[in-house]
């Protein structure tokens, strides 16, 4: 497993010490995730994703990447009362596990997964979203990310998860072959968020990476 070097071990295991999962179906999907090797959010990221949906209070949330439907119930139980949430996933055994997980939460009418390749799926959906959280395959993230902002709303949030890459996105000099060709689309992808004049974007170096837009709506010269 790679090393995070995004921020210091004694900084990563403070964090751990008092972000402790107190949700009794949340800590049993990190315990099934961990022993399962399933990438989920992590718990610092968590934080930060259900915090913006607080504030943000959106009524349509689309996720890119469900698994097992970890952020799925996160972001439902943030979200505006009367929202709903559309969240791709590929993987039909990852489909079967979220839906079990959603139903126990009481979330079943409130999320609504979508089975396909995430790719295929954005060129079909049309109707605009409050909050985008893309945490998928991060090789094609550049290709996704037109979609994305296609159907974000004007003021709308767009959240991306594992932008920095255990912190190999940020480091200089040899990097292993097999993590060459990610690394060089994830710095691309962060480029194309910071040079889009439509978003304000900040990359926090919290979990593996997140990067925070707003769609202002208004294109800067």
């Amino acid at each position: 497993m790679l090393e995070n070097e995004i921020t210091y071990p004694h900084i990563n295991n403070f964090l751990a010490s008092i972000l402790e999962q107190t949700d009794p179906l949340l800590k049993e999907m990190e315990e099934h995730a961990k022993e399962a090797h399933i990438p989920i959010i992590q718990p610092e990221s968590a934080h930060l994703l259900k915090i913006l949906c607080y504030i943000s209070k959106p009524k349509r949330i689309l996720e890119i990447g469900t698994a097992i439907g970890y952020s799925s119930i996160i972001l439902a139980k943030s979200m505006d009362e009367c929202g709903v949430i559309d969240t791709i996933e590929i993987n039909e055994e990852m489909i079967e596990k979220a839906v079990g997980y959603i139903k126990r939460a009481g979330l079943g009418e409130k999320i609504r997964i979508i089975n396909g390749d995430a790719t295929e799926v954005l060129q079909c959906l049309s109707t605009p979203y409050d909050f985008i959280f893309l945490d998928a395959a991060k090789g094609q993230y550049i290709e996704m990310l037109p979609h994305c902002l296609r159907l974000l709303k004007s003021g709308g949030i767009f959240v991306t998860d594992n932008v920095l890459y255990r912190g190999m996105v940020a480091k200089e000099g040899f990097v292993e072959h097999k993590h060459r060709t990610i690394i060089v689309k994830l710095k691309e992808y962060i480029q194309l968020l910071r040079q889009n004049n439509e978003l304000i974007t900040s990359i926090v170096p919290s979990g593996d990476g997140i990067a925070v837009c707003v769609k202002t709506g208004i294109r800067k010269n």
